[in-house]
């Protein structure tokens, strides 16, 4: 199945249930008024949107159109987001960009860190900076919600837990983040709202494409208007998200709800050196900071600017026959202008 939320006025919308083909929906709130409740009595409230499904599919219940613009991120807000760094490739060329060798135990130990989650983003909200020197990067990623997770799972056990699937655009800021790591304390600043797909599925929605702990298609990264990026999301990801989940829960548990991210969506070129870009052949890049770092290595500069106030990013999934799966993230860079503090004036004082 698949589910969103719309936008209601209150902060955690109310949930609907999508078709497949993403153009009719049906309001579920005689089942759960929103995704956090389904998700905190899921194996009850399941199998009653599962037949919600089976009935919109069918033309059984009332519908109405369904407009990506009009969701806010699947769950608006989350008790967790922890983010992992899944392709050790991207890791490896960030550090190769900045002449530091990779540790062996990246290969063996997933990366993760904590992100805010009281304030995502809708996939089609703007993304508003205030300063471009911040260096504004999109980080094209695939994310999976959870849902009760105790404390020491096994990997094994984790892939069981997986309730929903869905895209994830974590926005980075380049400029700030080596100051952030440089105090050993990790990221905050640096990593502004994420924005996550119109709609989030179940597994059993992706066919043979989920085996279970990857998505094996191929992600879709445009920048404005022109494709950056066809990464395929199944391929080089050193760690599934069985072990990001086990990775996340070792020492706690994680309630219905959580999200854990793969990070960025990196592949090596055939040959198995550094991606290509698209219009060279290669599968491209899911954030402009690979592409900058390959443009070193080869260059010894990077060419490429980060986002710009009126670029626009979209990322995308399609299945085999090129049918959307979970909707668009489309955000425009606008510009932010800070509210003032309380007992400040406006503008220039006269």
């Amino acid at each position: 199945m698949k589910l969103a939320t719309l936008k209601d006025g209150t902060r955690d919308g109310k949930l609907v249930v999508v078709s497949r083909d993403l153009t009719r929906a049906t309001e579920a709130f005689n089942i759960a008024a929103t995704l956090q409740g389904a998700l905190d009595d899921w194996e009850r409230l399941a199998p009653r949107l599962a037949d919600l499904t089976e009935q919109l599919e069918h033309g059984s219940v009332p519908s109405f159109r369904f407009h990506e613009h009009e969701c806010a991120s699947p769950l608006p807000r989350a008790y967790q987001w922890a983010d992992g760094s899944a392709y050790v490739n991207h890791v490896e060329l960030v550090r190769k960009a900045r002449g530091a060798e990779m540790p062996a135990t990246f290969w063996t130990d997933p990366l993760m860190y904590q992100g805010g989650s009281d304030s995502f983003l809708g996939p089609r909200e703007p993304i508003g900076m205030s300063d471009e020197a911040w260096g504004i990067d999109m980080e094209g990623e695939v994310a999976v919600v959870t849902g009760d997770v105790p404390a020491g799972v096994s990997a094994d056990e984790a892939r069981k837990l997986i309730r929903l699937v869905m895209l994830v655009n974590d926005v980075s800021l380049r400029g700030l983040i080596a100051g952030e790591l440089a105090k050993g304390f990790g990221f905050f600043q640096s990593k502004p709202s994420s924005a996550f797909s119109p709609v989030a599925v179940t597994p059993d929605e992706l066919g043979d494409a989920w085996d279970g702990a990857k998505l094996h298609l191929p992600l879709h990264i445009d920048l404005n208007g022109r494709p950056f990026g066809r990464a395929e999301a199944g391929e080089d990801m050193t760690f599934d998200f069985g072990r990001l989940i086990a990775h996340a829960a070792k020492t706690r548990p994680l309630c219905a709800g959580s999200i854990i991210g793969s990070g960025t969506v990196s592949n090596k070129d055939a040959d198995g050196g550094p991606g290509r870009p698209v219009g060279e052949g290669g599968r491209g890049y899911s954030c402009i900071a690979e592409l900058r770092m390959i443009e070193t290595i080869r260059n010894g500069s990077a060419r490429t600017p980060f986002l710009r106030i009126g670029d626009t990013v979209r990322i995308e999934m399609m299945d085999g026959n090129g049918r959307s799966i979970f909707g668009a993230i489309e955000q425009k860079v606008e510009k932010l202008t800070l509210a003032p503090r309380r007992g400040e004036r406006e503008g220039p004082i006269a």
